[in-house]
């Protein structure tokens, strides 16, 4: 029997992880996932993919980038699925930045919430005005909705 018998094709891992192909082979392009390939160049993966797979996406679902995500699995062995204690570690380095984003959550509900409460929109108490473009010291995109730990306001 060979090695890559008891492998998952890609239709197999995109069924099992809900997963589209194209994201797995996305994720395969970052260096997230591995397959190895079979006499025909099929793509085959090991079994514990689909929990590096389960990993990735609840890191993403937190808010966290693919960039972030790929750091966290490079501390680990490309064969190895992440575990409990694996991703207890991780997500304690992650949680300045997850409380970060939350910060900033609830200062965009907060602000949305006296925009939209107020029902008139005024320029003279809305949060979202910037009169005299003075955000634009604090660089591009909107910095009011960054975490204070980016650059935000």
């Amino acid at each position: 029997m060979s090695k890559l018998a008891d492998h998952l094709t890609i239709g197999q891992v995109a069924q099992r992880s809900g997963v589209p192909h194209t994201a797995l082979r996305f994720y395969e392009d970052r260096g997230l996932i591995s397959a190895e390939r079979s006499a025909g160049n099929q793509r085959r993966y090991a079994r514990s993919v689909l929990r590096r797979i389960a990993f990735i996406r609840a890191a993403q679902r937190v808010g966290l980038t693919l960039e972030q995500v790929g750091e966290a699995l490079a501390t680990l062995p490309r064969d190895h699925a992440p575990t409990k204690a694996d991703w207890s570690r991780l997500s304690r380095d992650w949680r300045d930045e997850l409380d970060a984003r939350i910060d900033a959550l609830r200062r965009l509900r907060d602000d949305l919430t006296g925009c939209v409460g107020c029902g008139c929109l005024s320029l003279r108490t809305c949060t979202l005005n910037n009169p005299d473009d003075q955000i634009a010291a604090y660089g591009p995109g909107a910095p009011g909705l960054k975490p204070k730990s980016e650059g935000g306001i």
